[in-house]
C-alpha cells in the first residue's frame, strides 16, 4: 500500500496517509480562498483509518453553508493549514494537496463552488463541476 506524507512548512505537523484518496477536490468557496491564501483550496479526502496526524497542532472550527462544522488543523508554529474534518463528511479527513509537495499528485476529480472560481483558472479536464457546494 502506498504511503505519502504531507508536512507543514516547519515540519512540526505531519499527515501520513496510506492508500489512494477517495476524492480530490478543488474548492473555490470564499472560506477556502481565505484558508489557503490562494484562489482555491485543494484537498484530498482519505478515510480516517488511513490518516495519522502527528505533531503539535491547533484547531479552528467554523460553520459551513450547510450549517455543519468544518474543523481546520494547523501548525501553531508556521501556520500551515494541513488537514481538516467536515461534519458533513464523517469518517474522512481532508489533507491539503500542496502539503504533499508532489508534482505528480493526481488532479482534482471534483470542482466545488465553480460559480465562485476565478475565471483565469481552468478546472481540471474531466473533473465533475459543481456550481455551488457539496459534492454528493
Amino acid at each position: 500500500m502506498s504511503e505519502r506524507v504531507a508536512r507543514c512548512q516547519c515540519g512540526g505537523f505531519t499527515a501520513t496517509v496510506t492508500g489512494q484518496p477517495e476524492m480530490i477536490v478543488m474548492c473555490n468557496c470564499d472560506a477556502c480562498q481565505r484558508r489557503s491564501g490562494s484562489p482555491f483550496g485543494s484537498g484530498a479526502f482519505f478515510q480516517n483509518a488511513n490518516v495519522v496526524l502527528s505533531g503539535e497542532r491547533k484547531s479552528f472550527g467554523r460553520p459551513t453553508d450547510s450549517g455543519k462544522t468544518l474543523t481546520n488543523h494547523f501548525c501553531p508554529n508556521c501556520g500551515t493549514n494541513l488537514a481538516w474534518e467536515a461534519e458533513i463528511r464523517p469518517g474522512y479527513t481532508g489533507v491539503a494537496v500542496g502539503a504533499f509537495a508532489d508534482a505528480n499528485f493526481p488532479p482534482p476529480t471534483v470542482v466545488l463552488y465553480d460559480d465562485n472560481r476565478h475565471k483565469w483558472i481552468a478546472p481540471p479536464a474531466g473533473a465533475r463541476i459543481v456550481p455551488g457546494g457539496r459534492a454528493r
